[in-house]
């Protein structure tokens, strides 16, 4: 089909049939303003903010969803195109309660920037104050984000525009948000208006990274942390994930893709915390214990033809993909590692291992995980995250909620000089740095698999042991490993099987899948017999693009953002001098001091492992 000729503000582009005029213009260079649309979603159309005037069109047109099947002339910026724009956002804030100043998305509010740039200063059609009653004084009944979720709703501040309907039902396959009521009664709730925790939400926050306003955010708990910082009797330690260091800098006003990862540290001290840890050394123990899981799975099933050793083995490192599928998948529930995720060992590691070795009573230390993702709020306030005797992990910040603690104590993160990890987890590997992106996981897993199994480095198959083939942001990837030849079973492992005789001229088959739409076609396919039920390792996602898409990372987010995160995380992961989990020489050391029995042994069962119980449920 030959390329159609449009003319938008007397500029000519040629484009394939059935574009739409908003992303002609942006070929052009042509600002059109938007609000419900957003590049992650299906068009909607329902704000009309969008709108431009078409040459021979009655009415103006959404340029969002208009597809362009024949020369047309466009107008962007005429007086009537202006005026109906300023209208449309006065209706908006007519009905928009609250006040931005004490509002989580002041100064990141897209309804708040378009007002701006299109000169509203006063309210047009007047404006209602917010309080939380009714107009007989009575308090209002919650809404359905009222409660101690991880993500919060606050009604009063909707504009209606659907992102987080389209995101939870198309974007991620979930559904729990809904358009409900009619006319001026129209709303978004849940079934029957029940809090998210009552309602199959998997907190995954992927709402919360496309509302255009204040209404949907996380849970703050900024202030939890702050109180324990200013308690001299608290050990307050943290421990930071790969993602946030990819991302915090968006925060600050640099281009994504830039890691501030030692800068960081330096702030996270000056902040009041006494240890700064990397969430990076248990992404490494993850995958000595996820990796020898799948080894001794593999094992049970293939030399001893044991049914009950379910293969292929899940991923077991997002919440978010846990809760999806423990709600709609529980039957599969046995496929899941009983590893838990990095945040979670490292949290029953820090109050038992660093709490013995450095002498500190682990009722008085307060562990707080950095973390990319909404989801890991709900992980660490699970009832059952407590082998260490205690709550592992106390609290979860955001890549937001951090980088509003760095601002409220007036630091300019990029400007601060750089510090490293503090030890006795200070080491880690560019395989824990990659976990941070889709497929990351995976590739960590084979590096370390692979040159245990066969004795030979990966840099053998793969040029400086990237990976490639299962990088990438498609939704659901596959690949091969052949295994053609084996060598000894390293000691650390021995006591487990006795040798990789039964493994020879074996093909590894894996697959990565991320975003939970994604995840609902793997499992479509095993449980229906297909190409991935002949796998034997996958990792799920909840959030597209991994963890650096995570619900608790920069406002906005799109696929191009991701890719440059991921860029900043592949890179990080080349400047390593250790890229490989099993190299790890602090995670060595631990096994060596503390975990003595080694991986999936008695005692990193009972601290790093949940439980998979005969009612079919994970105890996590």
């Amino acid at each position: 089909m030959t390329d159609i000729k449009v003319t938008i503000n007397g500029q000519e582009v040629s484009v394939p049939a059935g574009t739409t005029i908003l992303q002609a213009a942006k070929q052009l260079g042509v600002k059109i303003p938007t609000l419900c649309y957003h590049e992650d979603l299906c068009t909607s159309g329902s704000c009309r903010v969008c709108v431009i005037e078409v040459e021979g069109a009655r009415t103006l047109q959404a340029s969002c969803a208009y597809p362009i099947t024949a020369p047309i002339v466009v107008h962007t910026n005429t007086p009537k195109v202006r005026n109906a724009r300023a209208n449309i956002l006065q209706l908006l804030l007519s009905e928009h309660q609250g006040d931005c100043y004490t509002c989580k998305k002041n100064m990141n509010c897209e309804l708040q920037t378009l007002a701006g740039s299109h000169g509203i200063d006063t309210f047009k059609f007047g404006h209602v104050s917010w309080e939380n009653k009714d107009d007989e004084g009575n308090k209002k009944e919650p809404c359905f984000g009222e409660s101690n979720a991880p993500i919060q709703f606050e009604r009063e501040k909707c504009i209606l525009c659907e992102r987080c309907v389209r995101s939870c039902t198309q974007f991620q396959n979930i559904g729990v948000l809904g358009k409900c009521g009619r006319s001026n009664e129209t709303h978004i709730s849940t079934f029957k208006d029940l809090p998210l925790d009552e309602v199959n939400c998997i907190n995954c926050g992927q709402c919360v990274n496309r509302c255009p306003t204040g209404a949907l955010t996380e849970r703050d708990d900024t202030d939890a942390v702050w109180s324990a910082l200013e308690d001299p009797t608290k050990h307050v330690v943290i421990q930071t994930a790969p993602a946030p260091r990819a991302g915090i800098g968006e925060c600050f006003g640099l281009t994504p893709g830039i890691p501030l990862t030692f800068q960081m540290n330096t702030a996270i001290r000056q902040l009041g915390f006494d240890k700064v840890f990397d969430t990076n050394f248990t992404a490494d123990l993850t995958i000595l214990e996820e990796g020898t899981e799948l080894i001794i799975r593999l094992y049970k099933a293939l030399v001893g033809k044991d049914a009950s050793a379910k293969v292929p083995q899940f991923t077991s490192c997002s919440p978010g993909w846990i809760k999806y599928i423990e709600h709609f998948y529980p039957e599969m529930l046995g496929y899941l590692s009983s590893a838990k995720s990095p945040q979670q060992m490292f949290g029953a590691v820090i109050k038992t291992y660093y709490a013995k070795k450095f002498g500190i009573d682990p009722a008085n230390i307060v562990s707080v995980a950095l973390m990319p993702c909404t989801a890991k709020k709900f992980e660490c306030d699970r009832p059952e995250m407590c082998d260490s005797g205690f709550k592992d992990v106390d609290y979860g910040l955001t890549t937001r909620e951090l980088a509003k603690m760095i601002k409220e104590s007036g630091m300019d993160l990029p400007k601060l000089p750089k510090s490293d990890f503090d030890d006795p987890f200070g080491s880690a590997t560019g395989s824990g740095v990659i976990f941070a992106a889709t497929g990351g996981v995976m590739e960590a897993a084979i590096r370390t698999v692979y040159e245990l199994v066969t004795g030979k480095k990966i840099e053998s198959i793969f040029e400086k042991a990237n990976i490639i083939p299962i990088r990438g942001f498609e939704g659901v990837r596959y690949a091969e490993l052949p295994i053609t030849e084996v060598g000894a079973v390293p000691q650390i492992i021995a006591h487990l099987v006795p040798n990789w005789d039964w493994l020879e001229g074996a093909t590894l088959k894996v697959a990565i899948a991320h975003g939970t739409a994604n995840a609902k076609k793997v499992l479509d396919d095993i449980k229906a017999g297909g190409k991935f039920s002949e796998c034997h390792f996958i990792e799920f996602m909840a959030c597209p693009g991994g963890c650096l898409g995570g619900g608790g990372q920069p406002i906005p987010t799109s696929l191009e953002i991701r890719k440059q995160r991921a860029r900043a995380i592949y890179d990080e992961d080349m400047a390593y001098a250790v890229r490989k989990s099993h190299e790890n020489p602090a995670v060595l050391e631990l096994y060596k001091e503390f975990l003595t029995d080694g991986p999936c042994g008695h005692k990193s069962h009972d601290l790093l492992h949940t439980s998979y119980t005969a009612r079919g449920k994970y105890i996590r």
